[in-house]
């Protein structure tokens, strides 16, 4: 297998789901370094404290729980951590070491909120079992989310064409990295909950106010 991305060309895989949800907030983000929290963000960060400990796997009856687990791939040029990878007792998967019997893993993506309207969340977590299956040589079939809200798993199946949506946004993130190149803004409803919205501005795109009148409202804000 040709690795198509060197080890310096790497690009965080965390970052497909921001570059889903908006190519703007993911260039503030990965190429100019901006980030600002909010209380979103910080909540996801507290919920991830749980699944953080890359030292502890959890064993049970045919089932191996591996946290905060480093993955790669070169194909894709993406690397990252899973939350959790299950690995579970079946014929068509890996000898695992110090294992007796062979394991198929699934990630496992712990979300706060509830299921998203589009598939930025279900890109992250395809692109979290590409890697697996390129460090591993398996073929994984579907993966699982855990949403904080619901408290309940979501399966999504790893179909061709959400596979194939990874890959191009995958080339297309390297592009823009390699050009350093940040788009203009391009307002949508998602724009106000966004934790760069004081960064990237989207209201200087409005047709309706001028930069100088954002401005000026700002300076009398209470």
């Amino acid at each position: 297998m040709n690795a198509e991305y060197r080890e310096d060309q790497l690009l965080a895989l965390s970052g497909i789901q921001h570059f889903y949800f908006c190519r703007r907030q993911w260039a503030l983000i990965h190429i100019e370094r901006q980030w600002k929290e909010n209380q979103s963000t910080a909540e996801g960060h507290l919920l991830h404290k749980r699944t953080d400990d890359p030292f502890f796997q959890e064993k049970r009856s045919g089932l191996i729980i591996a946290r905060a687990m480093p993955v790669v791939s070169y194909i894709l040029g993406l690397y990252g951590i899973c939350d959790v990878v299950e690995f579970r007792e079946s014929s068509d998967g890996v000898h695992l070491h110090g294992q007796e019997g062979t394991f198929l893993p699934m990630p496992v993506e712990y979300k706060r909120g509830q299921q998203k309207p589009d598939q930025r969340d279900e890109v992250q977590l395809c692109a979290q079992a590409i890697c697996l299956e390129e460090m591993l040589s398996v073929q994984i079939i579907k993966a699982c989310f855990f949403y904080s809200k619901t408290r309940r798993r979501h399966e999504i199946l790893l179909t061709h064409d959400l596979r194939e949506i990874v890959k191009n946004l995958s080339t297309e993130m390297h592009a823009y990295f390699e050009k350093g190149f940040t788009p203009r803004v391009k307002p949508q409803k998602g724009c106000q909950l966004c934790s760069l919205k004081e960064i990237c501005l989207p209201l200087l795109m409005d047709e309706q106010i001028s930069a100088r009148e954002y401005v000026i409202n700002h300076m009398f804000e209470k």
